[in-house]
């Protein structure tokens, strides 16, 4: 069993699908929704996308413009417990709502990272962390996927 170092810690973040996306609610209590990611640099970006929801006036929106600590947590899970790992990343939120150029960056790396964002373009509230935390473990380094 290892903690696992940044460079590692990248790796499986830019490799995984869905995160684990937690907010804190405005009486405390935690609040997580799987969302789509993207890591660039030291940021990581996620969108309000067209997929149907209850409604536009996200909880994770309001929670963060209360409190902008969050974390976001990728995982590998396996019935082959050596093959289990999982990242954590802690930062500050901050919910970007106008069109700049950091949204237009952040929008085509999302695209670029999942096609159906090529098609269907997020007009939602883009959230930017700025990332201040990043913590990692692994059962077993040798078992972990390759990069590429």
């Amino acid at each position: 069993m290892a903690n696992l170092d940044h460079i590692v810690c990248r790796s499986l973040l830019g490799s995984a699908s869905v995160g684990r996306f937690a907010t804190v609610t405005e009486d405390g209590a935690p609040h997580v929704v799987p969302c789509c990611f993207l890591v660039d640099e030291d940021r990581l970006y996620s969108v309000v996308d067209g997929k149907p929801k209850s409604t536009t006036a996200l909880r994770r929106l309001a929670n963060i413009r209360a409190n902008p600590l969050v974390s976001l947590v990728v995982d590998h899970y396996a019935d082959d417990w050596s093959e289990l790992w999982w990242v954590r990343v802690d930062g500050s939120a901050t919910v970007v709502e106008d069109r700049t150029p950091e949204r237009a960056t952040a929008l085509a790396g999302l695209s670029d990272k999942y096609h159906q964002y090529q098609a269907d373009p997020p007009l939602g509230p883009l959230i930017r962390v700025d990332i201040t935390g990043l913590t990692g473990w692994a059962f077993d380094l040798g078992r972990l996927p390759t990069p590429g």
